[in-house]
């Protein structure tokens, strides 16, 4: 493509590759000189020269030409190398000169400097991940997704202190994601930043893998490491802000650019940042091509775009704000530009995970632009992080209180193709690591946490989990330092990794509990009502119905010898995992220590009294399931709801159940075996 008809397309918002056109490039003048070509927008700019190691840093040495009526500044310095920092100076209206970092730079050097680098791109690296490529399915493909979130500055560190390379990190990372039982990574964001404090949320360079870790070729090299490993990448990705940093994107040429003129609409108070003009058309070809570069320079296979919330509502943290046009407070270009975003990336990326961290209700996040939603193949499921880590930080006897916080998520759990995330954001803040949320001695406090997790594998969504949530630590995590690993010398934190790796490859290879997850199909409640006693069952089924688990949930520190689960088929039941496995820090409590534990159904269940709940008097109410009306959904008998209330099984009432010893604060996954 000419550099005339890229120009167009960037100026009209349609440029997904700009980076090829707009940056620094290797080149050979028309004499036959090697050096790099520059090219950089600045519309209101008087004019531009390219300052740096290869002139000392004289801004009246090279200077670019407009290239018509484009914006666009371009030129050749013969002189330039590689690995020499540079800038633009931007000459302004008002008699300013400007030291701006290249928006469009490949690489940058590390903080505190702030200036571009030369770098050589092209045929940088020699990929190995060809037949992961080939292979790789559509995002919204059926498959288990279970996600490692990492912080690269801090999930190891050298014993000085230092961060391992992209490179140094590849092979180990790999190892153990696999040997975990993930198969997705996700990164916090790797594009540059210039402040460590931000986690890499206040992006300066958007075609720039962050130098902290090394060159783009070390981080190719880490992501074709992981697929070789075949675990997908996806990375943190944040078009809804940038930083006010002198040196890059705020006021570029002088005024308002990259950013919103608006104060209303353009800045960020609770953030300290700036919001992108997503109507003007440069802007959008900036954002697409940053998308499209990770994704087909990089080979990532996903972004997670950050703040989705704050983009799609102009009153998101400013109460005062103006509405639209037509009197409402959606961000009508911002949604448009989300449309473009995601119709770019499902036509020309199929495979390409776009998850969106949404907050709200906002109707259609998953759903296809051209059925009117805004094209995103996941959302993160923030509602039910929220309940359930508020259960779960309740007093054990004070959880029946909070039982809705649990049952609640089915409300909605199918309107949305769902991420249900443990992340960063819970873990920091005075918030608490994920086992120092909950309550009561060490003892209950690993035991409840084993539970969370029990729950959070067996609900219907995609999994994500922050590092380090898999041993529980019991101190928050801090950005400057290695996960505290030393913790894994002592047995209960061995055997949380322990608990975590097996259930992780549990769900990966149960299909039951990822094969129809966007379907009642797939779930029932069993007893959803058991407020008295904070017990949750459920079963979960594959696409054929071959494969049938029911999940078991006692969230209080009470045990049963004799406990009345009610199942959907009658037969033979055996216990697949038990978080209250001796081996994984657990009780052992009722003989249930081992994969070979089986229970039989009673051919009726016919109880005058409440089994479970000795000394209340005998009810029977409707019972309600995530849809809210009274139908449990049995997958074999069509009983009355009103069964279903309490585990009040009565005569007129026939179900099948079973009788088993349950354990404290623990969960149970039984696999049906057929009517043996």
């Amino acid at each position: 493509m000419t550099v005339m008809n890229q120009a167009w397309l960037f100026n009209k918002g349609q440029n997904y590759q700009s980076y090829r056109m707009l940056g620094a490039h290797p080149s050979t003048s028309p004499e036959g000189d090697q050096g790099y070509r520059f090219a950089v927008w600045a519309p209101r700019a008087e004019a531009v020269s390219v300052v740096g190691d290869f002139n000392g840093w004289d801004s009246s040495a090279h200077h670019l030409k407009p290239y018509g009526t484009t914006g666009i500044w371009q030129g050749f310095i013969a002189d330039a190398r590689e690995w020499q920092r540079y800038k633009y100076a931007i000459h302004t209206r008002i008699g300013e000169i400007l030291l701006k970092a290249d928006p469009f730079a490949r690489h940058a050097e590390t903080r505190p400097g702030t200036a571009s680098m030369l770098y050589s791109f092209e045929n940088d690296y020699v990929w190995e991940d060809g037949d992961y490529m080939a292979n790789r399915q559509d995002a919204c493909a059926v498959g288990p997704l279970n996600i490692y979130e990492v912080h690269l500055g801090s999930w190891r560190r050298h014993a000085d202190g230092n961060v391992y390379s992209y490179r140094d990190i590849a092979q180990q990372l790999t190892e153990y994601v696999v040997d975990m039982g993930y198969n997705a990574v996700e990164f916090m964001p790797l594009t540059e930043y210039p402040f460590d404090t931000s986690w890499g949320y206040q992006v300066t360079g958007y075609f720039a893998a962050t130098s902290r870790y090394g060159t783009p070729a070390d981080l190719k090299y880490l992501v074709d490491t992981l697929h070789r490993g075949g675990i997908r990448v996806i990375l943190d990705w944040v078009p809804s802000h940038f930083p006010r940093d002198a040196f890059a994107l705020a006021r570029f040429d002088g005024e308002p650019l990259f950013e919103d003129p608006d104060p209303s609409r353009g800045e960020h108070d609770d953030w300290g940042t700036l919001v992108f003009n997503y109507a003007l058309t440069e802007v959008r070809s900036f954002l697409l091509s940053s998308a499209w570069f990770w994704i087909d320079e990089f080979h990532f296979d996903g972004i997670r775009v950050d703040a989705v919330s704050s983009m799609i509502y102009l009153n998101f943290g400013r109460p005062d704000a103006e509405p639209n046009a037509l009197g409402t407070y959606e961000h009508l270009e911002a949604i448009d530009f989300i449309k473009a975003l995601t119709s770019m990336l499902r036509k020309h990326f199929p495979h390409c995970i776009i998850a969106a961290e949404e907050s709200t209700p906002y109707p259609g996040v998953t759903t296809p632009v051209s059925e009117g939603g805004l094209g995103f193949t996941h959302k993160w499921n923030m509602g039910w992080m929220n309940d359930t880590l508020s259960y779960m930080e309740a007093d054990y006897y004070a959880r029946g209180q909070f039982h809705d916080k649990i049952t609640f998520s089915m409300m909605y759990a199918f309107r949305e193709n769902f991420i249900l995330p443990f992340s960063h954001d819970e873990v920091v803040h005075g918030k608490k690591s994920l086992l120092g949320r909950m309550p009561g001695d060490q003892w209950r406090q690993f035991a409840s946490l084993r539970a969370c997790y029990m729950y959070q594998m067996s609900h219907p969504g995609a999994k994500l989990n922050f590092m380090g949530n898999e041993f529980a630590p019991f101190i928050e995590w801090r950005y400057y330092e290695e996960l505290e690993w030393f913790m894994l010398q002592y047995p209960r934190h061995r055997e949380m990794q322990d608990f975590c790796r097996d259930l992780n490859h549990f769900y990966c290879d149960r299909t039951s509990f990822w094969e129809l997850n966007r379907s009642w199909d797939g779930f029932a409640w069993l007893d959803p009502d058991d407020r008295e006693n904070s017990v949750f069952s459920y079963a979960r089924i594959n696409r054929d119905g071959s494969e049938l688990i029911v999940v078991i949930l006692n969230m209080t520190p009470a045990s049963y010898d004799s406990y009345r689960v009610r199942v959907p088929k009658r037969g033979q039941y055996r216990l697949l995992i038990n978080s209250d496995w001796a081996r994984y820090g657990g009780s052992a409590f009722g003989g249930l220590d081992g994969e070979h534990v089986v229970f039989h159904t009673i051919s009726s269940a016919i109880s005058k009294r409440d089994d479970n709940n000795p000394g209340l008097y005998e009810r029977v109410t409707n019972a309600s399931n995530g849809r809210g009306d009274s139908q449990v959904q049995p997958f074999e008998h069509e009983s009355d709801p009103r069964a279903m209330s309490n585990n009040k099984w009565s005569s007129q009432y026939p179900v099948p159940v079973i009788d088993m010893p349950l354990p404290p604060l623990a969960g149970m996954y039984l696999l049906y075996e057929g009517d043996a």
